[in-house]
C-alpha cells in the first residue's frame, strides 16, 4: 500500500475546494442571466417597441406607432318592450290599454296609458272593464254597429280597436295625439270630438280624472 503524506491530503482538499467554488460561481452566473429582463428592441420613427421572450428563447418584437390613438366604441342603449303574450299574461286593464297602444304602433308612455285607461272607464267601469270582451265598446269587427258587440277574447278586441283607430278618418286627431304622446288633455279633447261615442262624453263633463284602479280580468278572457 502506498503511503499518503500530509502534503498529498492537503493538495486534494484544495483541489476539491476550488472545484466547488467554481461550480457555485457558474451556477450564480446562469441564474443572473436567466433573471435579467429581456432587452428592449430599438425603435424607429418615434415607435415604441416591446420585446417578449418565447418559451424557446426566440424574440418577438411588437412595434406600435408613436402617434397611435385609442378608439372609443359607443354602443346604443337597449331596453325591453312588453309583447302580446306578456301583456295577456298580466291580464289587467292596464295591460289591455298598453296592448292597444302596442298594436296601433303608438308610444307606450305613461300619459298614453293614462288616457286609454280613462277612456275604458267611461265605456265600461273598472269592476267589469272586460265586459263582452269589448272594453271600449268598439263596433269595428264586433258585430255590433252601436258598439255593443263582443269579441272572442281581449287580445282580438285590442287588435280591432287598433285597426279601427287607423281606419276611420274621424279618429285621425286621436291617432295624431297618441302618436305624439301629446298632453292627456289634447288627446281626450280629440276623443270627445270624434264620432266614437254619440254622446261625445258631454264634451268632457262626464269624464273622470280620478286614478283608475288596476284590475285583472277573469281567467279565459284573454
Amino acid at each position: 500500500m502506498r503511503a499518503v503524506t500530509a502534503a498529498h491530503l492537503h493538495g486534494r482538499r484544495v483541489t476539491r475546494l476550488v472545484a466547488a467554488v467554481a461550480g457555485l460561481a457558474a451556477f450564480a452566473l446562469v441564474a443572473l442571466v436567466s433573471l435579467a429582463p429581456p432587452p428592449q428592441a430599438p425603435t424607429a420613427d418615434g415607435a415604441h417597441g416591446y420585446v417578449q421572450t418565447s418559451a424557446q428563447g426566440s424574440l418577438q418584437i411588437v412595434t406600435v406607432p408613436g402617434d397611435a390613438a385609442g378608439v372609443t366604441v359607443t354602443r346604443d342603449d337597449y331596453s325591453a318592450t312588453a309583447g302580446v303574450k306578456t301583456l295577456a299574461a298580466g291580464s289587467t286593464n292596464k295591460d289591455w290599454a298598453t296592448l292597444v297602444l302596442l298594436l296601433a304602433g303608438f308610444p307606450m308612455t305613461d300619459s298614453n296609458i293614462t288616457v286609454m285607461m280613462r277612456w275604458m272607464r267611461q265605456e265600461n267601469g273598472p269592476p267589469d272593464w272586460w265586459n263582452r270582451n269589448n272594453p271600449l265598446n268598439n263596433g269595428w269587427g264586433s258585430g255590433g254597429g252601436s258598439g255593443f258587440g263582443s269579441y272572442d277574447n281581449l287580445s282580438t278586441a285590442a287588435a280591432n280597436c287598433a285597426e279601427a283607430l287607423h281606419s276611420v278618418s274621424g279618429y285621425s286627431a286621436i291617432v295624431a295625439g297618441f302618436q305624439a304622446s301629446a298632453p292627456t288633455a289634447q288627446i281626450e279633447s280629440a276623443i270627445w270630438a270624434s264620432p266614437w261615442a254619440s254622446s261625445h262624453y258631454a264634451n268632457g263633463s262626464h269624464w273622470s280624472y280620478a286614478p283608475v284602479p288596476v284590475i285583472a280580468s277573469p281567467a279565459g278572457t284573454w
